[in-house]
């Protein structure tokens, strides 16, 4: 089998006459196959140049043709020009083009016609088609390197929903964002539409259905705790007015990371306020932190065991709360259908480990940020955003970091991690009998707010 491509300047002639002769030695030869491209002459040049620097060829001319030694798209040997290929058919099959200049020409023409008419077809075609689109904040880190499969993988929004991702990062980032826009494109997703660079904060969240909040960059200079905090209000103030102006109506803003995540958020309602009912922080990082080392504890693994609940600041002063929790396929004496499970603190006996050493791993975990990576930041980020556009597991408590109203703390406008279900889009709290918790926790929360408006704490 002879496979040939064809490739040349949508107005050259040579192209035409080439096409002309492939076109017949297809039509004549049972085993000949010929698959042709052509390119605008505004761009063939720049095509051109960036395919024989990918394989290694020299050629600087319309046509350009090669034998594929595979099948489309793998290792090709180059065969030439439009002369190359006329003394390839005459030698080989004893075939010549008698196309005369004139009618070269004028078909050289009508290609240019067809291209340019195919051209706006395909334009128009993707512009019927809405694709949700999704903004990244501080889209050179690490996290949004592992996010950006999964987002394109169809599980977070389904696999008939298109996505269009826009990566937005500093000047200064170009380069990395420029790596993951192009590792991006070749995962060659079929639920990916377009992927963007934004450098221009005016620019950012344009139409944004959904916007996700990754954790910003440190500044080296900053040395104590308190300057920290306050210098990430102006980034939320600059991102809440950016989302009220340029935002769809009812986007989805989640913040996800690993450091101030309540802060954040709490910045973010107050400077976004239309939004503030679609803003929530992610907790199944801490979450899933939690059941691992339960799971390291009971031997088992992480996915056995449901309803383990986060109060508090993510980041921060929290609680883990394992009076709900449950475990599911635990080998013991006892055993039942998949749907049986037992209560975790039933099964551990060893209550000076939960009380102690347990507490004291997790509050490292979260004070250091040790282990908070970015895949993990990345899979904490997706199945959160997944559970708000499908609902969560039927009957399963997660913890999520929202808006609390007066009838959950008997305080107003408090920004905490709270256990709720997802059913469909609406969130149902499920923090009853738990109200005493708060007296405790909500200090952390109140002092880093204060700090953020530039105020001292006494």
């Amino acid at each position: 089998m002879a496979k040939f491509v064809l490739a040349g300047r949508a107005d050259c002639p040579y192209y035409a006459k080439a096409e002309l002769l492939a076109d017949y030695l297809q039509k004549n030869l049972p085993d000949f196959r010929i698959h042709k491209i052509t390119q605008h002459p505004d761009i063939w040049e720049e095509w051109l140049k960036d395919l024989c620097k990918k394989n290694r060829w020299s050629h600087n001319k319309s046509p350009i043709i090669w034998r594929e030694l595979l099948d489309r798209g793998g290792k090709g040997l180059l065969l030439g020009g439009y002369n190359e290929f006329l003394e390839h058919a005459q030698l080989y099959y004893g075939v010549t083009s008698s196309m005369t200049t004139e009618l070269m020409k004028r078909v050289a023409q009508e290609n240019l016609g067809t291209h340019i008419e195919k051209e706006l077809e395909k334009e128009s075609l993707k512009g019927l088609v809405n694709p949700l689109q999704v903004w990244i904040t501080s889209a050179s880190s690490l996290a949004c390197y592992h996010l950006i499969p999964i987002l394109t993988s169809g599980e977070v929004f389904g696999p008939q929903m298109e996505i269009s991702i826009n990566l937005f990062d500093n000047k200064h980032t170009e380069e990395k964002l420029i790596s993951h826009k192009q590792e991006a494109e070749d995962l060659a997703s079929p639920c990916l539409q377009s992927v963007s660079i934004c450098t221009q904060a005016e620019e950012a969240f344009h139409g944004a259905h959904v916007i996700i909040i990754l954790d910003d960059h440190v500044d080296k200079e900053i040395n104590s705790l308190e300057d920290c905090i306050r210098s990430r209000a102006p980034l939320c103030q600059l991102y809440g007015s950016l989302i009220e102006k340029n935002a769809h109506n009812f986007a989805k803003i989640i913040v996800g990371g690993k450091t101030f995540v309540n802060l954040k958020t709490a910045l973010l309602m107050k400077y976004a306020p239309t939004f503030a009912h679609n803003i929530i922080a992610v907790a199944l990082g801490v979450e899933g932190q939690a059941k691992a080392a339960l799971a390291r504890k009971l031997k088992i693994t992480p996915s056995c065991i449901k309803d383990v609940i986060i109060w508090g600041n993510i980041s921060g002063n929290n609680y883990v709360d394992l009076r709900k929790a449950k475990v599911y396929r635990y080998e013991s004496a006892i055993w039942g259908p998949p749907h049986y499970s037992r209560p975790v603190l039933s099964l551990l006996f060893d209550r000076e480990w939960v009380n102690r050493e347990f507490v004291v791993s997790l509050k490292t975990l979260t004070a250091t940020g040790r282990q908070f990576g970015g895949m993990l930041a990345a899979h904490s980020i997706a199945t959160t955003l997944k559970y708000w556009c499908h609902g969560s597991p039927p009957g399963e408590i997660v913890s999520l970091g929202v808006l609390s109203e007066e009838t959950d703390l008997n305080q107003e406008d408090v920004k905490t991690t709270l256990p709720t279900k997802n059913d469909h889009q609406e969130r149902r709290k499920v923090s009853d009998d738990y109200k005493d918790l708060f007296t405790h926790l909500m200090p952390d929360d109140e002092k880093d707010l204060i700090l953020s408006d530039g105020e001292s704490v006494e």
